[in-house]
């Protein structure tokens, strides 16, 4: 389970910066820069997720 959660973030990671080459900063929130902001947003949010689904590994773990 441990190595399919890094492998999830790392996928996330990729994503987050093909998606940061698509941005245009002179037109953030308009065309396909607006897809890659949020983008970049949910993937940062799934690996939050991941990252506190390992915390909550580690503690189950430990209180075994």
């Amino acid at each position: 389970m441990k190595i399919g959660i890094y492998i999830l973030i790392a996928i996330a990671v990729f994503l987050m910066i093909f998606n940061a080459t698509k941005l245009e900063f002179n037109n953030l929130f308009e065309g396909d820069s607006a897809v890659a902001v949020i983008s970049i947003l949910a993937a940062a949010c799934a690996i939050l997720l991941l990252i506190i689904l390992l915390m909550s590994i580690k503690i189950d773990k430990k209180a075994k």
